[in-house]
């Protein structure tokens, strides 16, 4: 018999570290960690939340602890981000939230200065160095290792609608892409990345796994980077999917929202029920329409064959959870969806604000003016 998930809830996030003068990325990670707030912890309140590097030194990851609710979790992030501003600040710098930076090349960043990245950038070479993207991951408590693999089996259908609502790279080394989340091309040149496969067991992963690792693929499952798998050392689901959110509200909506799924698949197990599993060609026609349009376009409804309005089918999702969302307290942080829905994502703001300041016509500083834009809403709430 299958053990009821603990749905437990934390997110990650990748920072920008921004210099106020040039709004180029900074790399500074390693001055970050060396700090006195370093030691890997940042202090705020009762709050540690651990500061670590990524592949390149202009970005700070920061995870928050593992919460109980959505409540706990909103005090968290919000107190994580007031964290790592802060830790900025006094130094001279700014962070931002976006996918992908307006302007920054990728030639022009420095890798940080750690044996594992190292290691990345032998393996996967000018692949891994064009990596400069800023994803936000979502840890949803799940401990029989079964019921994660099934779900992660079924929710791979609403990865495309968690996509288009969180969309915030629509820049690309300077140029406006026409995607709204070109982060999500950038990181399929990766290995294992992208949709899952479709498993019938956690042993059957297990084997999968094993496999890579026996052949010389991996060295640990922390090399699989799929939109969501089964994380290789917490008892969590993780999504990996979405684009950061440039709002903290936004990322906590859309963390509540996908702990608001997972809840459902589980009483639907409960009734001895599940959701209809869809070819994975299928699900990714629906992640392309999701990074080109966002919650503009139109995405397939696979039981009606037809093409219907994104945000219509989020709202359809909505409604599918509705029981849940009640049921986890979660109402006041998802209604926040429903002003995505209304207003659009970082990346329609992003090109709003591009468009005002001239566009391609006066690019520079219409795009130094996203920059600092996407500073100012980084830091909203906090």
């Amino acid at each position: 018999m299958m053990k009821s998930p603990s749905l437990t809830i934390g997110v990650e996030e990748e920072y920008q570290i921004i210099d106020p003068e040039t709004r180029e990325l900074k790399s500074f990670i390693t001055q970050f960690m060396e700090s006195e707030a370093g030691a890997m912890e940042v202090k705020k309140g009762e709050l540690k939340a651990g500061v670590k590097a990524e592949l390149h030194a202009s970005m700070v990851e920061l995870g928050t602890p593992v919460c109980q609710n959505v409540a706990e979790l909103k005090t968290a992030l919000f107190a994580q981000r007031a964290a790592i501003h802060e830790l900025a600040a006094q130094r001279g710098l700014q962070i931002a939230a976006a996918s992908t930076h307006p302007f920054s090349h990728w030639l022009g960043q420095e890798i940080s200065p750690f044996d594992r990245y190292a290691k990345t950038v032998e393996d996967h070479q000018v692949i891994a160095q064009r990596m400069l993207i800023f994803g936000m991951h979502v840890h949803i408590g799940i401990e029989d290792r079964d019921f994660a693999i099934d779900c992660m089996n079924t929710v791979r259908y609403a990865l495309p609608h968690i996509l288009a609502l969180t969309t915030s790279s629509p820049f690309w080394a300077g140029q406006f892409t026409g995607m709204k989340s070109y982060r999500s091309i950038i990181f399929e040149d990766m290995p294992r990345t992208g949709l899952p496969e479709t498993f019938p067991s956690w042993a059957a992963f297990e084997r999968f796994v094993q496999r890579l690792v026996n052949t010389g693929c991996i060295a640990d499952g922390s090399k699989i980077w799929w939109d969501v798998r089964p994380h290789y050392s917490f008892p969590t689901l993780e999504f990996r999917v979405p684009d950061i959110c440039t709002r903290a509200e936004e990322a906590v909506a859309v963390a509540a929202l996908l702990q608001a799924i997972v809840a459902w698949m589980w009483n639907l197990r409960k009734r001895n029920m599940t959701f209809r599993t869809y070819r994975g060609d299928l699900i990714a026609e629906n992640k392309w329409r999701a990074l080109r349009d966002g919650l503009d376009g139109r995405m397939i409804d696979f039981g009606r064959e037809e093409e219907v309005a994104t945000r219509q089918l989020v709202r359809e999702l909505l409604l599918l959870v509705d029981e849940e969302i009640d049921d986890l307290g979660s109402r006041d942080e998802i209604d926040v969806i429903y002003r995505i829905l209304e207003e659009g994502t970082s990346a329609d703001r992003q090109k709003k604000v591009f468009l005002q300041h001239g566009g391609d016509a006066n690019r520079a500083e219409a795009l130094r003016a996203v920059v600092d834009h996407l500073v100012r809403e980084t830091a909203e709430g906090i």
